[in-house]
């Protein structure tokens, strides 16, 4: 009998990637939409692995902070 090949360990170092239907879920947009941003260039950064693409967390992460509205200013009379 012989011993089956242990399982590859996860790489470490390296962000975490979601596809493109995790993307959409985690922003809860249309996957249609993140096409549209793609298209116009105003969607997070991608990667492309053939046709697939996925998105690095970090990036995801650093786009969603461009998104924000800047804070208030206050009102000054």
């Amino acid at each position: 009998m012989t011993t089956p090949a242990p399982l590859p360990q996860p790489l470490t170092g390296l962000p975490p990637l979601l596809d493109i239907r995790e993307l959409s879920a985690y922003l809860g947009v249309p996957v249609s939409t993140i096409y549209d941003w793609r298209a116009r260039g105003l969607g997070p950064r991608a990667y492309r692995f053939g046709k697939h693409l996925k998105f690095a967390l970090d990036d995801v992460t650093a786009w969603i902070e461009d998104q924000r509205d800047p804070a208030p200013q206050p009102d000054r009379r």
